[in-house]
């Protein structure tokens, strides 16, 4: 056994109920006195609630999937006109997302409360997207210094999108036992991951106003981004950046779709991996335990139902055999990925 880890400096407060209090604190440890709160406008009554005792300078929320570079800018001007010295994120991925593209030009520190089960929050990972094309990326600053999990911030969470978010987490999981820098411990956390997921999603789904379900969820998508920021992008990640930044499609919904195609088309050749994950699902295959759980969760299937058009299969095939990460356990040629997406598209059985 051997390889290289670089462990992210990151403080972790969970605790359900308790998102305010731990908000205070927080941004008292970092003696901000001007904070800028990020919040879409579906979370802005929740942002309202538990940041209301923090020293608010200004409120943000326009907020917009993939962070158009606009979209960046126009909060970066908004951070510098008013002159704030911290940034605290309410909301999912998107949110997250917007308080790092802050960060990366500003250096200004984040407290991230998450509302989803994106991951976003625990990983130095950044993303922008321009002219359909999305561009990501690593970098210390964007890292939030804290985050501030709290489960009973779940509980308005539709039952939908709660399995989206969470199957977008699961995905973190599996392309953490191959992705180019998976070692060993990103392949413990991403196992103990899967099996919290496995616990909690469905859970969840039979009871959206359980709070058992709702922390067992927090915690996998939590190791799950964990494991995601140390291994990297697999090939699932470069797929779904490819089709989020060139069709606006829903990030979440994406991810629940593609997963069960990429497990499938590279397990038969990643065996540890497979035994692995087959473990964590409780199951006599991989393939077999992410079937089982998609089918209790009534999971996303077919990327034409949230809007990729079939013309533009080819293309995103293309722009995904140029991004193939390197180490990828299958061979991946213009064929077969594009057979992948077509199944994808189409919502047919993983091949």
């Amino acid at each position: 056994m051997r390889f290289a880890r670089d462990t992210l400096a990151q403080r972790v407060l969970f605790a359900s109920g308790a998102a305010a209090e731990n908000l205070v604190a927080e941004i008292k440890e970092l003696g901000a006195s001007r904070v800028m709160v990020i919040a879409g406008d579906a979370e802005r009554e929740l942002a309202r609630r538990v940041a209301a005792h923090l020293p608010v300078a200004h409120w943000h929320h326009e907020v917009a999937m993939h962070v158009p570079v606009e979209v960046a800018e126009r909060a970066r001007n908004q951070a510098a006109t008013h002159q704030v010295d911290a940034l605290v994120c309410v909301g999912g991925g998107s949110t997250t997302g917007l308080a790092k593209a802050v960060a990366l030009t500003t250096g200004l520190p984040i407290v991230a409360v998450p509302t989803t089960y994106a991951g976003s929050e625990a990983t130095n990972v950044w993303g922008l997207t321009e002219e359909a094309r999305k561009t990501t990326g690593t970098d210390p600053r964007v890292l939030p210094r804290t985050i501030v999990y709290d489960a009973t911030l779940m509980l308005t969470l539709p039952v939908g999108l709660s399995v989206a978010s969470g199957l977008n987490a699961l995905a973190h999981c599996v392309d953490s036992m191959w992705a180019p820098r998976a070692d060993p411990i990103d392949q413990a956390l991403a196992g103990e991951g899967i099996r919290a997921l496995r616990i909690g999603l469905p859970l969840v789904a039979a009871e959206p106003d359980g709070l058992h379900g709702r922390e067992h969820a927090l915690y996998g998508a939590y190791l799950s981004a964990v494991a995601f920021a140390s291994a990297g992008s697999g090939l699932h990640h470069k797929i779904c950046h490819v089709l989020g930044g060139m069709f606006d499609l829903p990030h979440a919904q994406t991810h629940a779709v593609v997963l069960p195609h990429v497990l499938a088309f590279n397990a038969p050749n990643a065996p540890d991996a497979e035994r692995r994950i087959a473990t964590a699902f409780d199951a006599d295959s991989a393939t077999g335990g992410l079937t089982r759980l998609r089918a209790q969760l009534n999971a996303p299937r077919a990327l034409r139902d949230y809007g990729m058009p079939e013309s533009g299969i080819a293309r995103a095939a293309e722009a995904v055999l140029a991004a193939v990460p390197p180490g990828n356990p299958s061979r991946v040629t213009l064929d077969n990925i594009t057979g992948l997406l077509r199944a994808a598209w189409e919502g047919a059985e993983p091949r």
